[in-house]
């Protein structure tokens, strides 16, 4: 804000305005230069952050859809090298049947080595990936190996111990994923009657 005086040239006689330098006006101007300079550095930082958000957010955007496009065909495919290695045993399974429909296996030797061969094929594929039988017969019963279907009194035995296996348990990589299914010894009755 500057001041007017109101002088009067002599020569002339004619009035005019004179501005007065003001110190104070001097001083509000340089701030208000250097203040619109600071905002004018803060919205350009402010600009060059939120292009950098936006890239980032278009990043993991394209990140999120292609990892959940390799999830989905992870899934997909997960079992495509077990069945790759089965296949085969499918096919020995497959021309067994054939060669007995076909009377081309007669004899019941010739017929029990085939089968046997194509076990013994299928059950190294099973321990290639980690699969291991669990056997608790003659063992102490074990709640997280088997599944007690009945219990036997017997006096021959000590109390809890698998006297049979119903149906084979397995354990894929050491994680149980069957159960055994078990007969399992209780106290015998000679046992019972002296208690």
């Amino acid at each position: 804000m500057s001041k007017h005086k109101n002088t009067i040239n002599v020569r002339d006689g004619n009035k005019h305005k004179e501005e007065i330098e003001n110190p104070e006006h001097e001083n509000n101007k340089e701030a208000a230069e250097e203040e619109a300079s600071e905002t004018q550095q803060m919205q350009s930082e402010i600009d060059k952050l939120k292009d950098l958000l936006q890239r980032k957010v278009a990043e993991f955007e394209n990140y999120k859809r292609r990892t959940d496009s390799e999830l989905i065909s992870l899934h997909k495919y997960a079992s495509e090298r077990i069945i790759k290695e089965l296949l085969p045993v499918y096919d020995d399974l497959q021309r067994s049947i054939e060669s007995v429909n076909k009377g081309e296996t007669k004899d019941f030797d010739t017929l029990q080595k085939g089968i046997s061969l194509i076990y013994d094929k299928f059950k190294s594929v099973l321990d290639k990936e980690g699969l291991e039988e669990i056997d608790t017969v003659g063992k102490e019963f074990d709640v997280e190996l088997s599944t007690a279907l009945m219990q036997v009194p017997r006096d021959d035995v000590k109390p809890h111990t698998v006297l049979e296996s119903f149906e084979k348990g397995y354990k894929l990589n050491g994680k149980v994923i069957r159960h055994e299914k078990v007969l399992v010894s209780s106290e015998g009755e000679s046992n019972t009657k002296e208690n």
